[in-house]
């Protein structure tokens, strides 16, 4: 089995020495995703916002890689303040409205670029 990187110009490119994605078998695995707007490179600050950008993001990666958010089997999500959990929940909850995908989501102290949120993903490739 081959590694092979998944890229898209419809999602924030790399920050850093990684992949938007990978794909692994019939896997597809996304790097975390700021809440960034791949047209303009802005930071979405508000976590309603913040959290449709990030799952759109991951969106393009996974289409880009020939699946899609149905397929998605976990997700982690890291957030600067649990407080805004049922915020971000109530949006997230827009993308999965039905057999939602296992879930953990965590308080950190930091993301870069200061973000509110990040989220990352593994799917089942089509």
């Amino acid at each position: 089995m081959n590694k092979q990187t998944v890229s898209t110009p419809n999602a924030p490119a790399a920050i850093g020495p990684y992949s938007q994605g990978v794909k692994f078998g019939n896997l597809i695995f996304t790097s975390g995703q700021l809440p960034l707007n791949p047209q303009n490179g802005e930071l979405v600050a508000d976590i309603e916002g913040a959290t449709k950008q990030s799952l759109d993001n991951i969106k393009a990666i996974l289409e880009s890689a020939g699946t899609s958010m149905d397929k998605i089997v976990k997700t982690v999500v890291f957030l600067r303040d649990m407080n805004d959990f049922a915020a971000m929940n109530a949006i997230y909850a827009t993308y999965f409205p039905s057999n939602p995908p296992a879930r953990s989501a965590v308080q950190v102290a930091r993301l870069p670029k200061d973000a509110i949120l990040e989220i990352e993903a593994i799917a089942l490739a089509e």
